[in-house]
């Protein structure tokens, strides 16, 4: 049971870091895009660092998340455990 619970709490770490990567690369992919659209059709107008800086933020807290605060699994799997416990003693 111990192992499948360690392969279970990996899969979801696993799973949060390539949902991150996919978030980057989606971001990385779009920004070059929308500058490319913006240097060749207005370059006198800069205006892909707006977009650029307001989902930036948004790859920057999903890293935030991933990566310094990996402990939030162990805290979802002990509510999860606490909730389960909870609907075994009620039936």
């Amino acid at each position: 049971m111990e192992n499948t619970e360690a392969y279970q709490s990996a899969k979801k770490r696993v799973e949060a870091k390539m949902g991150f990567y996919t978030h980057l690369s989606v971001y990385v992919a779009v920004i070059a895009l929308l500058a490319a659209i913006d240097l060749l059709y207005s370059p006198g107008t800069i205006w892909f660092h707006w977009p650029m800086l307001g989902w930036g933020s948004a790859v920057v807290i999903h890293a935030f998340v991933v990566f310094v605060l990996p402990g939030r699994f162990g805290v979802t799997d002990r509510m999860i455990e606490k909730e389960m416990n909870k609907s075994r003693t009620q039936s």
